[in-house]
């Protein structure tokens, strides 16, 4: 449920495109000769060694540590996300009551059987009384007339789901990678307001900032409003600036242990927690002492303390946002499986640079499609009226950090070398011409560096002729 409509705000894009077009100077200007990048590799066209590495990039930069925004003006751009982009759901403002109509269509705009045929696994057609089992435990019927949202904290990594059930589908048989009921996911912390239970009473309808969608009710634990909306909103903390880090393992509170925390998740820091009083069985001189929601026996929520060790990647901030170290975020991802909406405990496209960007304290929407036309960044938008000179020249003046997107994908600019522009992405696949002039048909299937430029999408089409927005994050001008 969209908890309320927004009317967009016209953007400075098309100003900011013709300034590109007028720039004499390219915008990766070198500070110093570039590194020896070594022999080319033959996995990706035009790939070598060194393009692997986020310091070759920053090393080609003369403005590597200069701050893209400051503190501040990322706090002011989160405030005009929150206000103008539809998709950022503030929980806190849903009324004290919502009707049966409003929850059922909150339901209902997520939960729509595909119409494409739907396999399991196995490769077998989903049968039409799975799928009726399936449709029927969303309860639609026993949503009552009037519904007090509950709040809660997500206790641990959880899937968004379609659906309320763990039932994979796919849309072709043998290609199990792509469940099409897996939404998205949210991570330890995350704040959610229940507003329905599935027949069956083992998921749960929530709303949370940037989604609402099906999840586990294990995961859930629910409390006092002012205590879940509490949670984490006063320091000290510790960020996750890693691509992930872990808690310490316990046996005595295995709720807490070994949890996996992704980048950008922050959490409360017990920095008065006594020296010599140890943590679920640990002297905690060489961890963090964190605070961690954890779930009772009848759903009701309880805050513990957790070990974070020191020696995972934290920081008790958010990070600078400067080119080097978008680049040092990025590049943490490089290798990482392929997980669409989330899955395998990893990320997709949007999921990727989402994370990048809230280990800066950057609040960015979850999926592509709300992304590329988010009206609080600074949108370049593009049409098929839209020549190919235009599109060249605009990627050819990518900055890094700018996000690059064509239908269902999004890139992340990393630089410029050799006459073509690099990317990071997370990303299925991917084509290019080989030397034969036959099409290669790349299996990626993770964060992966490739360029733009060669980049297919079909035999005629380049990825530059689909690209429908690029957007960029820098101090804006009220309007």
């Amino acid at each position: 449920m969209i908890l309320a409509s927004r009317k967009p705000r016209r953007g400075t894009w098309r100003r900011w495109s013709l300034t590109l077009c007028l720039l004499a100077t390219p915008v990766f200007a070198q500070a110093a000769p570039a590194p020896d990048p070594g022999a080319a590799l033959p996995y990706v066209i035009g790939l070598h060694e060194a393009y692997l590495t986020p310091d070759y990039w920053a090393a080609r930069l003369d403005n590597a540590d200069t701050p893209i925004l400051d503190r501040a003006q990322i706090q002011t751009q989160n405030a005009r996300m929150r206000a103008q982009d539809a998709h950022i759901q503030d929980i806190a403002a849903l009324p004290a009551q919502l009707s049966a109509q409003q929850v059922r269509a909150s339901i209902t705009a997520l939960s729509q059987w595909p119409t494409r045929a739907l396999y399991n696994d196995a490769g077998q057609d989903i049968a039409p009384a799975q799928r009726s089992a399936i449709e029927a435990n969303l309860g639609l019927q026993g949503v009552p007339a009037q519904v007090s949202p509950a709040y809660g904290l997500v206790v641990k990594r959880a899937a968004l789901r379609t659906f309320p059930t763990r039932q994979r589908v796919f849309s072709s048989r043998g290609d199990t990678d792509i469940d099409r009921f897996q939404e998205s996911a949210l991570f330890p912390g995350d704040k959610v307001a229940v507003v329905h239970r599935s027949a069956d009473g083992r998921w749960l309808f929530v709303h949370s900032e940037r989604y609402s969608a099906w999840i586990e009710a294990e995961a859930v634990a629910t409390g006092e409003k002012a205590s879940v909306l509490g949670y984490a909103t006063q320091g000290p903390y510790r960020i996750v600036t890693g691509a992930v880090a872990h808690t310490a393992y316990t046996p005595e509170e295995p709720r807490v242990s070994r949890l996996q925390l992704d980048m950008g998740v922050r959490l409360p820091v017990l920095a008065d927690w006594p020296a010599a009083t140890a943590v679920n069985g640990q002297q905690a001189h060489a961890a963090w002492v964190v605070q961690l929601p954890v779930r009772e026996a009848d759903g009701s929520l309880k805050l513990v303390p957790a070990l974070l060790p020191r020696s995972q990647d934290t920081a008790a901030d958010y990070l600078p946002l400067t080119p080097r170290l978008l680049l040092q975020q990025a590049f943490k991802f490089l290798g990482e499986r392929y997980g669409w909406g989330h899955d395998y405990d990893t990320r997709d496209c949007s999921g990727f640079v989402s994370e990048i960007y809230r280990s800066f304290g950057v609040l960015l929407p979850r999926n592509t499609s709300a992304q590329a036309v988010s009206p609080a960044l600074d949108r370049l938008p593009f049409t098929d009226k839209d020549s190919k000179a235009v599109r060249d020249r605009a990627v050819a003046n990518l900055q890094v950090g700018d996000l690059v997107y064509i239908p269902g994908h999004v890139m992340m600019a990393i630089g410029h070398v050799d006459g073509r522009t690099w990317v990071i992405h997370d990303t299925a696949g991917g084509s290019w011409f080989g030397a034969d002039g036959t099409r290669v048909q790349a299996h990626l299937n993770g964060v992966s560096v490739t360029p733009l430029e060669p980049m297919m999408a079909s035999d005629t089409v380049r990825y530059i002729d689909r690209i429908t927005n690029i957007q960029r994050l820098r101090t804006k001008t009220p309007e």
